[in-house]
């Protein structure tokens, strides 16, 4: 196969031998100096004279692992890779010698790296490592070159430099290329696994990994589907990393933490040239944006700017050659240190990949498994019996302290899963427990003997557990986990105990709130003399029922005296609560409950039969005894009586208030008041809902909103009276009969004066209508003669004009059609000569929508100043003027004021 690729090769640039030679041989290739542009170049031409320096090969490494600076120097400046700051890619590619590495680069990138010439023979050609710069790949990508492994000029033994150089690869490169035959795969040295597994496990002792990626490309793909392929690849990838001993930091870290694994294949060269173009093209479309997010590259953790690389790779390449394992001869006979370490390394390998403890560790997740410690002590003690057998003949000192290394690993190893162990064995009992005390509470048992019984039985199951989870290989503690289980069972069955003691105290508490807060309203509603009475012997009566009962449900908790004393305490302070908040809301409604029971009282009479105030009614009496009844009330709610004793607030109150008369007052004045204070004497502050000076405002404010009730009553009875009296007495009428019989008799005799008295009759009512004589009458008799006398004389006027314009009106349109209706027209209003200017103003200016309820500021205005029957006029209701009439209205109107 390789052999075909070379041929291929050659045809393709036959002759290109020799396209580079190592750098101290023939000098880095160098061009004439430039001119000073007029304008700078622009970032496509800076592009285009990079790549053009770009598919240069120099050696960075010699074959003899000699770091040569000067020569990469010159290249990261001429390619310009130094300005790149941390926008740029490191690709290396290794592999076996002879398998096309060099040509796949040259193809990939359009790097100049030198191939093998097949027709020279079989050979190396690649030798060191090499470096250059892609050409059109953007970001800028460092290419390295690695000699080819499993040479035959290096031999079976001197194979330190392979490791060398892959471990400086990984080390600094973003993608490395593992280039490999398809017919290799599955094979144990063709496949690079030894040297990977070399690599990886000094890689992670010597530097801190990073995330790089690692692209499988399968050279000279078969039939077989890539498909089938890749699994074989990542399974031995896999199996390489979990047999690489880890630091502890990174110990049961997958290796997807560190490594991106990616498989491509590729075509024959030689058969499939144009296939094989083409897919290296496709190929080469994936190291476009490398480094962007979701590239191909890796999370370039640590890296450095362009201008340190060279530095970096020298420092690196520095700790790489000073490391002693990879110098180590591939056959020759190790030191016990080194072998009795290796057999612990493969043992301990062994015991992670070993069938039982998988199923076990499995097992232990999802739940406790019966017998853990004698199935882990069994796993353990076979492999350490492996371990005795093949290092029983190197130093015991040394066998030995292997041994107790190796056997502190697995138990670091098992310690884990046997800390899971516990934690089901904790979680158990715990459960174990909360089942058995709700099953021992529903059953009736009593808290404290239900919680003793069941915590005695938990902690026992899970010694037994732990007893049966340790191996003798290890000296497991469980006291610790121990106490935990016992405080978890504490606190459990203390929450538990403090919610059912909560809800035994609500329950009481709502017991209380309802066996004490309505009966107290009821009692208030119908407040008397024995009230207070009856609301103590309800408080005894309830607290007596409900507060033993609770008692005795405290006697199943086990608890002390004083703590159960004290709740009961707290109780009955509570039930006192209730009565003094209901009190306290009662008395906030006081008002509200004097005029309902000043209503009753007045509006009913002792049958509860609503009055009909008929005028024999004592309507003083009456409202004195529902005043009384109301100051009663207020007496009642003056303050909360928790005593027996009486007191005399109902007397104070009754003789100040209700039977204040005019030598009360004047011996009040000439005495202190009683209700001139903030408290009662025979009342504490505390317990003091209403206080005397807020009686007498109560009282006060209380008079003044049922003064309308009883004037209300008073006015329903004359109304009664007068209604029974509107015809005159008998004798009157038996007096007009007899003395006026011949003026009777005259207008009898006469009908003309009949007709002259309606007449009469309709002026004067007519004349009454107009000046309104009922509302000027109301100021007083002498007042409404003047107003009235004022006013005659133009109302008369009107009454004339207004006849006359009907008149004229007839005469000028005898032909018209029927007219309607006449509509009703108001009468004028007539102004006294002390009318104000407003009522002037609206009478005579052209009338003008308004709306309700919002009047002119003049008239408002004018109204302030007016006197109180001008108010009373500018306040009655006027009809609207009627738009046909409003000229002849003015008129007069204009009249009447003239």
């Amino acid at each position: 196969m390789v052999l075909r690729e070379s041929r291929a090769a050659g045809q393709v640039k036959r002759g290109a031998i020799e396209r580079r030679v190592p750098s101290a041989s023939i000098p880095f290739p160098t061009r004439a100096p430039r001119r000073a542009r007029a304008t700078p170049m622009t970032g496509s031409e800076e592009m285009e004279e990079s790549d053009a320096l770009g598919g240069v090969a120099v050696q960075l490494i010699d074959g003899e692992g000699g770091f040569e600076a000067e020569g990469a120097e010159r290249f990261m400046a001429a390619a310009g890779v130094a300005g790149c700051g941390l926008s740029y890619a490191v690709v290396s590619i290794m592999g076996p010698q002879s398998s096309g590495k060099s040509t796949l680069l040259n193809q990939l990138f359009g790097t100049n790296f030198r191939e093998m010439d097949a027709f020279r023979g079989r050979s190396q050609t690649t030798k060191g490592i090499w470096i250059a710069r892609c050409v059109g790949v953007d970001p800028c990508t460092v290419v390295l070159d690695l000699e080819g492994t499993d040479g035959r000029e290096r031999g079976e033994d001197d194979t330190a430099f392979e490791k060398q150089s892959a471990l400086f690869a990984l080390a600094i490169s973003d993608i490395v290329l593992i280039n490999m035959w398809c017919h290799d795969i599955g094979r144990e040295q063709a496949a690079n696994k030894p040297l990977l597994k070399t690599v990886f496990q000094v890689m992670m002792r010597l530097f801190s990994p990073r995330k790089t990626t690692l692209l499988f490309v399968i050279r000279d793909k078969t039939r077989t589907p890539l498909e089938h392929l890749e699994p074989v690849l990542r399974e031995d990838i896999q199996k390489i990393w979990n047999s690489v001993p880890k630091p502890e930091a990174h110990k049961d870290t997958p290796i997807g933490e560190f490594f991106n694994v990616e498989v491509t294949a590729l075509s024959s060269f030689e058969e499939k040239e144009e296939q094989f173009r083409e897919q290296v093209q496709q190929l080469r479309q994936r190291f476009s944006n490398s480094i962007a997010p979701g590239g191909l590259a890796g999370d370039r953790r640590g890296v450095v700017p362009a201008s340190g690389f060279l530095f970096s790779s020298q420092q690196i390449w520095k700790v790489i050659l000073e490391n002693k394992d990879l110098d180590l001869p591939a056959h020759k006979v190790m030191v016990a240190t080194v072998r009795c370490d290796e057999i612990a390394n493969e043992k301990f390998g062994c015991i992670t990949s070993d069938t039982e403890w998988l199923d076990l560790e499995n097992a232990v997740r999802s739940g406790p498994v019966p017998g853990f410690g004698t199935k882990l002590g069994y796993i353990v003690d076979v492999h350490l019996q492996e371990y005795d057998k093949e290092a029983v003949y190197f130093d015991e000192a040394v066998r030995k302290g292997k041994r107790q290394h190796l056997e502190s690993r697995i138990v670091n190893l098992v310690q884990p899963a046997f800390q899971k162990m516990l934690t089901h064995l904790r979680t158990k009992a715990l459960e174990k427990f909360k089942t058995g005390l709700i099953s021992s509470l529903e059953s009736g048992k009593s808290f404290a003997a239900s919680v003793r019984d069941n915590k005695e039985c938990s902690l026992k199951e899970f010694e037994q557990g732990c007893a049966d989870a340790v191996i003798k290989q290890a000296n497991w503690d469980c006291t610790k986990i121990l106490e935990k289980v016992r405080r978890d069972i504490e606190d459990h069955a203390l929450s538990v105990r403090e919610s059912k003691l909560s809800e035994l105290t609500a329950q009481a508490k709502e017991k209380l709130r309802k066996a004490l807060a309505e009966p107290v309203e009821s009692l208030f509603d119908a407040a008397d003399q024995t009230t207070w009475a009856s609301i103590r012997n309800v408080y005894k009566r309830e607290t007596e029922s409900i507060l033993p009962e609770f008692l005795k449900t405290l006697c199943g908790f086990e608890m002390e005296y004083a703590p159960a004393e004290e709740m009961v305490s707290k109780l009955r302070d509570y039930a006192r609560s209730v009565v003094e908040n209901k009190a306290k809301d009662e008395a906030s409604k006081v008002m509200i409950h004097m005029k309902e029971r000043f209503t009753t009282v007045f509006s009913h009479d002792k049958d509860s039969i609503p009055r009909v105030w008929t005028g024999k009614e004592d309507v003083h009496a009456i409202a004195k005894d529902a005043r009384s009844a109301a100051l009663k009330l207020l007496s009642v709610m003056v303050g909360i009586r928790w005593d027996d004793e009486p007191d005399s607030i109902e007397s104070i109150l009754t003789s100040t208030l209700l039977e204040g008369s005019v030598v009360a007052k004047i011996a009040s004045a000439a005495s202190a008041d009683p209700l001139a204070s903030t408290t009662w004497e025979e009342i504490p502050p505390k317990q003091t809902m209403i206080t005397p000076a807020q009686c007498k405002s109560l009282w006060k404010q209380f008079k003044a909103e049922t003064e309308f009730t009883i004037t209300q009553a008073v006015s329903t009875q004359q109304a009664h009276r007068r209604g029974n009296s509107r015809l005159p007495p008998p004798w009157a009428i038996v007096a007009m009969a007899v003395l006026g019989f011949n003026e009777i008799m005259t207008l009898l005799r006469n009908p003309i004066y009949l007709f002259l008295l309606f007449v009469g009759y309709l002026i004067v009512k007519a004349l009454a209508v107009q000046l309104d004589v009922n509302r000027e009458f109301q100021n007083g008799v002498v007042p409404g003669i003047i107003s009235v006398s004022t006013k005659l004389l133009p109302t008369i006027q009107n009454l004339v004009n207004k006849v006359a314009a009907e008149q004229q009106a007839e005469h000028q349109h005898p032909q018209a059609a029927e007219p309607p209706p006449p509509q009703m027209q108001p009468p004028p209003l007539l102004l006294s000569p002390r009318s104000p200017m407003s009522e002037l103003r609206r009478l005579h200016m052209p009338s003008s929508p308004r709306k309700v309820g919002s009047p002119s500021p003049s008239s408002s205005s004018s109204s302030a100043v007016s006197s109180p029957r001008h108010v009373a006029e500018d306040q009655k209701p006027r009809p609207p003027v009627v738009a046909g009439h409003e000229g002849e209205n003015e008129s007069n109107s204009a009249d009447s004021i003239v």
